[in-house]
């Protein structure tokens, strides 16, 4: 379908359309910005027609900055060769590029319809039978999929925002996360350069000159901190007016000499955003005052009588503070680059390491720890998500659902294994299941209760994705557990359980109490707090030939043996 370009004449030359679009060009067959013969003089001959409302006038023509003198300002976007040397700027459609990923704009659904014109065409039908498969994409968000029959190794997709002037500030910040979310999604795959259309789209009412400045301020932020990981960021225009517009704009965040620079620095808008390229609003900050220092030792005084109401108040230090305060807020402290590069770092030591649970047949449980934000951030998503879904399917399984309570008055989970048909299960669907069900009772200690009775017939999880069940229900279902009670178990399982107390977590699986017969789980979960099913009561007497037990065939109670 594509035919690489012979020489680099034919190539997109300073933004100069191709004359054939399915040509495959190579990314040295692009000039870099720092390399383009022309310079601009940031003069604004050509305005974009489209931005013409009157309540945001063009930033760049107005006169607050050209009126003082920029001599003793510090340029907000000082000259850097070597993030300049990183920028291409490409007049024609991304897939014609041989890079690592192209960013495709979408809508929520990523459906044919309404992305980027051609990108499917050109990939072919198994783009949009992946794209299918993902679920959706929120706004501001990205995912990504392999490009098929496209040049690059991976596309990326995004969703632009829709702009209304009401709520102009929410759409910048949410076409800034669109870029970032594409540059991060970049690392996280290994991959180092990425071709990058115009997010913003006519039928969303964006105009074209603001969502550039957010595009490239976004871009040169980014860079700013990761540059080490990304090798080249191509902007791609289809349009003259875009072209134009990403001339101009282009020196203001990447100037090539002093002299740009110092032009710059009149011309850039009065909000340019924060060190990420976001738009702030001061009346919506949120403002963290530092901790405490810790006390140093001062001489002592005499000793003062308080009220008995104080004294509480005067032992209680910061550490006491803290066990209150939320981790997903505690985690906003720390800048979103640092927090991504933490996490980056954790999962290549990880991979890097000997996982030893996975040459013992157990499945794979490497993977980094996740810490308290992350787990509240994970069961967070998982819970709304399964809120807004239909799993009828799932609780007529009868797998997981919920029994009466146990001797002490704590509320009992059960779970039978048998029921646990991993062929015709969708695990992801499961797990919602999981989470909206345990939800209501592990707010307190609560019970469960594992029928293991046949369930050896049936092929059971490895041990990674129990590991991930974990981490989604979090830490608060790890505190308020009291026991699980594991009837009929098996020699498998209970080298299964040690290898999870093992490898996975010794706190909640070392709360696992075995149980051989029915009446020995009686003494903890009374008979009629449970709904049995019939072959757990037929196990049972397989198993332990019916010693001290008479089972009542019409209402399956149980009964001692005279």
């Amino acid at each position: 379908m594509y035919r690489t370009v012979a020489t680099a004449t034919t190539a997109t030359r300073g933004g100069s359309p191709t004359d054939n679009g399915d040509c495959v060009v190579s990314l040295d067959q692009v000039p870099r910005w720092s390399n383009a013969d022309h310079r601009s003089s940031l003069e604004y001959d050509n305005e974009d027609p489209s931005f013409s409302n009157k309540y945001f006038p063009d930033p760049l023509t107005s006169q607050s900055g050209a009126e003082s003198s920029s001599s003793w300002i510090v340029s907000r976007f000082p000259v850097d060769h070597e993030i300049n040397s990183k920028i291409y700027l490409w007049r024609g459609n991304p897939w014609n590029l041989e890079v690592d990923a192209v960013v495709n704009s979408t809508n929520e659904n990523m459906d044919e319809a309404h992305c980027s014109p051609g990108l499917h065409a050109a990939a072919g039908p198994g783009l949009a039978e992946e794209c299918a498969a993902l679920g959706g994409c929120r706004t501001g968000m990205a995912k990504v999929t392999k490009a098929y029959d496209l040049p690059a190794r991976r596309v990326i997709h995004t969703v632009g925002p829709k702009y209304a002037v009401k709520y102009h500030t929410a759409a910048e910040n949410a076409l800034s996360h669109c870029y970032r979310s594409c540059l991060e999604l970049l690392i996280e795959n290994g991959l180092q350069s990425i071709a990058m259309g115009c997010i913003y789209t006519e039928a969303k009412n964006y105009p074209r000159e603001p969502a550039a400045h957010v595009a490239i301020r976004t871009v040169r932020r980014f860079l700013e901190k990761q540059k080490d990981k990304i090798a080249a960021v191509v902007f791609c225009t289809t349009t003259s007016t875009d072209t134009e517009i990403y001339k101009r704009l282009l020196p203001l965040y990447f100037p090539r000499d002093k002299l740009e620079e110092e032009v710059a620095m009149s011309k850039l808008p009065a909000d340019v955003g924060d060190e990420n390229g976001e738009t702030i609003i001061d009346e919506r900050k949120i403002r963290i005052k530092p901790l405490p220092k810790k006390n140093i030792p001062k001489p002592p005084k005499a000793p003062v009588d308080l009220p008995v109401s104080d004294v509480g108040l005067v032992r209680r230090n910061s550490s006491y503070l803290d066990s209150f305060l939320d981790p997903a807020f505690m985690s906003l402290i720390k800048d979103p680059d640092q927090r991504r590069k933490e996490q980056w770092e954790k999962t290549a030591q990880a991979q890097g390491g000997w996982n030893c649970a996975k040459m013992l047949g157990f499945g794979d449980l490497g993977g980094p720890p996740l810490s308290a934000a992350e787990e509240y951030s994970l069961h967070s998503r998982y819970l709304a998500k399964a809120n807004s879904l239909h799993l009828s399917e799932i609780a007529e399984m009868k797998i997981v659902y919920r029994g009466g309570v146990d001797s002490e008055g704590r509320p009992v989970m059960v779970v039978v294994g048998a029921h646990f048909l991993l062929r015709c299960l969708d695990l992801e669907r499961f797990i919602h299941y999981v989470v909206k069900e345990f939800e209501p009772i592990i707010q307190k200690p609560y019970t469960i209760v594992y029928f293991h009775s046949a369930a050896s017939l049936q092929l059971q999880p490895d041990l990674g994705w129990m590991r991930r069940v974990q981490q989604i229900l979090g830490r608060k279902h790890q505190r308020n557990l009291h026991a699980i009670y594991v009837l009929h178990p098996t020699f498998g399982l209970k080298a299964a359980i040690f290898a999870l107390q093992l490898f996975v977590d010794n706190l909640v699986w070392k709360k696992v109490v075995y149980v051989d017969r029915l009446l020995q789980l009686f003494r903890y979960v009374p008979r009629e707090q449970l709904t049995i099913p019939d072959f757990v009561f037929q196990h049972d007497l397989e198993v332990n030939g019916g010693k001290g037990l008479i089972v009542d065939p019409r209402t399956k109670y149980v009964y001692h043996r005279p």
